[in-house]
């Protein structure tokens, strides 16, 4: 009676050794996911802003776009929308913070770099570390000379060229240019469409003076401090109820 006894109380004993171990490992993946989750919930505190970005909504929205006729690229200075979201894009790439990649990584923020290839020089890694962390790269044509004027053949260059490069440097073939100085002419339309730009983007520098408006596409950070300027924007968005969007998912 005793033997029995002693025999069901180890089966008990391991059975319940048994339980308990197939639960560690969930309870230790449960530790890891909520340290992976962690950081991104609190990294807008350590960014200085009051709440997390509002995610932006997936709807599609048409841009209220000029164009120079029939196949030709449409000019989009804003987006036609009743998102309240407006996109972050940022021209030359004279900027290279390495705050600011771990800015974008960290909010996730969806920013659109429009480069120069003589200004960006050397530091395409830079934007290449930007781009993994999920930034865009767009047309700034190679010179930033501008547009305005130039030849048909002297404006395909220019943006031709830049198409090459950053196809060489990305593996990826930009669909959007911005002019530079936002000058351009029919025969820039003409010379875009035949390096496959799909939109001629311009915009607007923030003003503190007038409100944010649905759809704004905002550029010319001229400020010396990338990373701060934006981030003043970013609490400006979030006051005036808007987030910030991908261009390029409305375009």
């Amino acid at each position: 009676m005793r033997l029995r006894v002693t025999v069901a109380g180890l089966l008990a004993a391991l059975l319940l050794t048994g339980c308990a171990q197939s639960v560690d490992p969930i309870e230790r993946l449960g530790k890891k996911a909520a340290q992976r989750v962690r950081p991104q919930e609190t990294a807008y505190r350590r960014w200085g802003l009051a709440a997390p970005l509002a995610p932006a909504p997936h709807a599609p929205a048409r841009p209220a776009a000029r164009t120079g006729g029939p196949g030709l690229p449409p000019v989009v200075d804003h987006v036609r929308t009743r998102d309240k979201v407006v996109f972050l894009t940022y021209d030359d790439g004279a900027e290279r913070d390495p705050r600011f990649v771990d800015m974008v990584r960290e909010l996730r923020l969806p920013v659109s770099m429009f480069l120069t290839d003589t200004v960006v020089g050397p530091g395409y890694a830079h934007f290449a570390r930007l781009r993994a962390v999920g930034a865009s790269v767009q047309n700034h044509t190679l010179d930033r000379a501008s547009l305005r004027g130039l030849p048909y053949a002297g404006q395909r260059a220019e943006i031709c060229g830049q198409q090459e490069k950053l196809r060489q440097r990305f593996g990826v073939r930009p669909r959007l240019l911005r002019p530079p100085y936002g000058r351009y002419d029919a025969t820039t339309l003409r010379a875009a469409a035949h390096c496959g730009v799909s939109a001629v983007v311009l915009g607007r520098t923030p003003d503190a003076t007038q409100p944010l408006r649905p759809g704004d596409i905002l550029a010319g950070f001229d400020e010396p401090d990338l990373t701060d300027a934006t981030l003043r924007l970013l609490r400006r968005v979030q006051a005036e109820g808007f987030t910030p969007a991908r261009l390029e998912n409305y375009l």
